[in-house]
């Protein structure tokens, strides 16, 4: 009863009409995001920060989520149509969507999409309900030691989760923590790595970073590529999926939702993770999988149902631990601590009107999702037809005037400008800027969190490896990293026998 309490406050709290505005400009926004390719969420909600530090935390809270959510649900529409994800997420669903469309199916292909995105959406935040308010309870027993070696872990999952190089993810991870160093030590007062620059004494701003790493940089590198986008004229009617699409993708949804909400709780893991697995696992079960890739509704209902339920899961960690899992939570943390929130065991407790709110704006953001989804499909196409020529000068100017109006300082631009030819040259040569956003927010929380451990154990490492929790977190981590090494290790031995 109690956790039922606090739902209907937190929809007291979004129901509220500028947090309901808030909720629909969220998902409008992250719709029109997933749609346009290249983009991606974590640019446009660094892009929309600065303008959210006028506004109340529970209304700005609400509205970056559903830029983060939405953005999936849009993703699936150019990869029907277009043949190009909108969202990395949304990569699987290119290679039997666009199938789908060519064949004169491409309503129930976008139906259907849209359908297990709400159905994985929904089933994904009755579980967040449930399973956040435990996992908190259980978070409060973490000290400085148990959170250090917590953070530990999520930064070795997510190098070890690269799509390129181990080693890249650990250089990307290596340099999130050097510039997270920038400023004043928060223990000593004593200031580092600063120049003598009055702009750095408060450490870099994670605004012009990411702005920089993702927005700045992806203008830059569809600049140089020039991407086509074909769009796949037909018919939209029949969006509605028959009864046969519905027998077909049933389970393929509910397994989606479930492998896309637990991968989602992962550092690292996310919806992009949860697409992959859930087409693998689809592909696995069927009974004729030599057809996917010709154009499969099951093959597009089980990642749209996983990436969804992932983006969800992925504000387990955020809300609860404190611990983002992928660029998007990331950023939003740096938000939350931007508005004075600490996201962890005691959110609950202090802000119970962020908390709850944020939840129960996931509920009536995926209803306000499916009706922006079905019937505006053909204004979504027109947006896909904007020319990037108009498109990327309007990005650009945005990022200027976001940046500028922080601290009305020339410098962050300098910054941002340096990002962004850092995030095309890390593009360019395969190094991914999740670990260094995630380790460059957590990076002065993990400093803190070892000083204090090692203050309470007056300089002893073993305080890391005497307490239990912390010990399993630190051994997984280890082994995480050695087992690549392992691996080089026993190929050796197999080819030395051979």
């Amino acid at each position: 009863m109690e956790i039922l309490d606090s739902v209907l406050h937190g929809f007291q709290i979004v129901l509220q009409p500028a947090n309901l505005f808030y909720c629909f400009l969220g998902c409008l926004v992250g719709t029109l995001v997933g749609v346009l390719p290249g983009l991606g969420a974590p640019a446009a909600i660094a892009l929309l920060l600065p303008g959210t530090f006028h506004m109340s935390p529970v209304s700005a809270t609400i509205m970056l989520a559903g830029i983060y959510y939405g953005s999936m649900y849009g993703g699936s529409t150019t990869s029907i149509l277009v043949n190009i994800p909108g969202e990395t997420a949304s990569v699987v669903t290119c290679l039997d969507g666009y199938k789908m469309a060519r064949q004169g199916r491409a309503g129930p292909a976008l139906g259907i999409s849209a359908f297990g995105s709400f159905i994985a959406g929904t089933i994904g935040v009755f579980i967040l309900v449930f399973l956040s308010p435990p996992l908190a309870n259980l978070a409060i027993k973490f000290g400085p030691p148990e959170y250090f070696s917590l953070m530990i872990l999520g930064l070795t999952i997510l190098t070890f989760l690269t799509k390129g190089s181990m080693v890249k993810g650990l250089i990307m991870a290596c340099l999130g923590l050097i510039l997270g160093s920038i400023g004043t030590d928060a223990i000593s007062g004593m200031y580092r790595f600063t120049f003598n620059q009055l702009i750095l004494y408060d450490g870099i701003g994670l605004v012009p970073v990411t702005m920089g790493l993702f927005g700045v940089s992806e203008v830059l590198l569809q600049i140089e590529e020039g991407v086509k986008r074909e769009i796949f004229q037909t018919s939209f009617k029949g969006l509605l999926p028959t009864f046969k699409d519905w027998m077909d993708c049933k389970w393929a949804m509910l397994r989606g939702t479930l492998i896309g909400f637990f991968l989602g709780i992962l550092p690292g893991g996310g919806a992009v993770v949860a697409s992959f697995a859930s087409y693998g696992l689809e592909k696995k079960l069927s009974k004729h999988p030599e057809k996917f890739g010709t154009g499969v509704i099951e093959a597009v209902a089980g990642p749209e149902s996983a990436n969804n339920a992932g983006s969800t899961g992925a504000f387990i960690p955020l809300l609860t631990l404190g611990l983002p899992s992928n660029v998007a939570t990331a950023i939003l943390l740096g938000a939350f601590m931007i508005y004075g929130l600490q996201p962890g065991p005691l959110l609950i407790k202090n802000h119970p009107d962020v908390f709850w709110g944020v939840i129960s704006s996931m509920y009536l953001g995926n209803v306000m999702l499916l009706i922006l989804n079905l019937p505006l499909i053909g204004i979504w196409v027109k947006f896909l037809k904007i020319p990037y020529a108009i498109l990327f000068p309007f990005i650009l100017l945005f990022s200027l005037i976001g940046v500028y109006s922080l601290n009305n300082s020339v410098a962050e631009i300098v910054i941002m400008a340096g990002c962004g030819i850092l995030g095309y040259l890390m593009k360019k040569f395969d190094y991914e800027g999740a670990p260094l956003i995630l380790a460059m927010v957590l990076g002065p929380m993990m400093e803190n969190a070892l000083r204090q451990s090692l203050m309470i154990s007056r300089g002893s490492f073993l305080i890391f490896f005497t307490r239990p929790i912390s010990l399993i977190l630190f051994g997984t981590a280890i082994i995480l990293l050695l087992l690549p090494l392992l691996g080089k290790f026993r190929r050796k031995i197999t080819m030395a026998a051979g």
